[in-house]
């Protein structure tokens, strides 16, 4: 009998509700989900490997400036924008990570050059630009980064102490926030499994701040021994919770199924904590989850066994 394999995609979570969500933006939501979930799935298809398939996902989400990663990743207190991502492999345990980059296209994919060729897990800063332009890495200029909406919003709270935890919200505070983040979890047709994650972080962060996206077992883990996961999320907790990799123990040592492992996390210890997110995850099975705790979630899901959703709110 054939091996299931799944993808599964977010874009980020909060405050996403029909009402304050126009039919127009629905839309274009719904086609970017679409395009990055069909894309990866065509990959697994072809007898493609899970980490392939999340790196596609990913750079799809990354290139669609509706999403807070790649070109739609928000700005920062100086007005400029500094990219996290991270990718790991659930068969041999290696992951590649990258923080506060700029100019870096699709940061999920300098992620995986340095998984696989730096001989390091986590790069930063202009290092990691120098081995992205070793690795012939694509590079863009800022106008590529630009996005009039992201600007405005920047606009409207630069002068402020505060930062924004969202990337579509009206409000920094409350239940009307937005947790931008995009990531992918797959299961292939040999049972490994991949998680890859990408953010453009806080709107107006300072100090070069970084968030759980980037970072293993907070963000991003995978593991083939239980799951793959990438969260969305308000990181600071998450990273104090380690969010990702909380789910794989619940599942290792708990004997949790994937779906316990990911409610336990998000809707018990996240929410203990008042961290507000979500996650998304897939075990060597083909099983596939997702679990979050604020009002949507940008989410999408397509398996062998006929299983194809894309969905926003609760």
């Amino acid at each position: 009998m054939q091996q299931s394999f799944s993808i599964v995609i977010h874009g980020g979570a909060g405050a996403i509700t029909q009402k304050n969500t126009s039919a127009d933006l629905q839309q274009a939501y719904t086609q970017g989900l679409q395009q990055a979930l069909n894309a990866a799935y065509a990959i697994l298809a072809n007898n493609g490997a899970a980490i392939q398939a999340v790196k596609t996902a990913v750079m799809a989400l990354e290139d669609n400036v509706l999403f807070n990663a790649g070109r739609g990743a928000v700005f920062t207190k100086k007005g400029i924008h500094e990219l996290d991502a991270a990718i790991m492999n659930g068969a041999t345990l290696q992951a590649g990570a990258v923080a506060g980059v700029r100019n870096v296209r699709n940061p999920v994919e300098l992620a995986e050059q340095i998984m696989l060729y730096s001989g390091h897990v986590f790069l930063s800063g202009q290092g990691a630009i120098d081995f992205a332009m070793k690795q012939g890495i694509a590079l863009a200029h800022d106008d590529y980064f630009f996005s009039q909406y992201r600007y405005d919003q920047w606009i409207a709270i630069r002068d402020s102490e505060f930062y924004q935890l969202d990337h579509k919200a009206d409000t920094l505070v409350g239940r009307d926030k937005k947790l931008g983040t995009v990531g992918a979890v797959a299961c292939d047709m040999h049972g490994n499994i991949a998680a890859a994650t990408s953010t453009g972080g806080m709107t107006n962060k300072k100090y070069g701040r970084i968030g759980d996206s980037p970072i293993i077992g907070c963000g991003t883990y995978a593991n083939n021994q239980t799951c793959a996961i990438s969260c969305t999320g308000h990181g600071e907790i998450f990273i104090r919770a380690v969010a990702a990799y909380d789910v794989s123990c619940l599942m290792e040592y708990k004997g949790y199924t994937l779906q316990q492992a990911m409610d336990e996390t998000v809707k018990h210890k996240l929410t203990n904590l008042s961290g507000d997110g979500g996650m998304i995850g897939v075990d060597a099975k083909g099983n596939t989850a997702w679990a979050f705790n604020t009002l949507g979630m940008y989410r999408a899901k397509r398996s062998s066994n006929g299983i194809y959703e894309i969905a926003m709110f609760t």
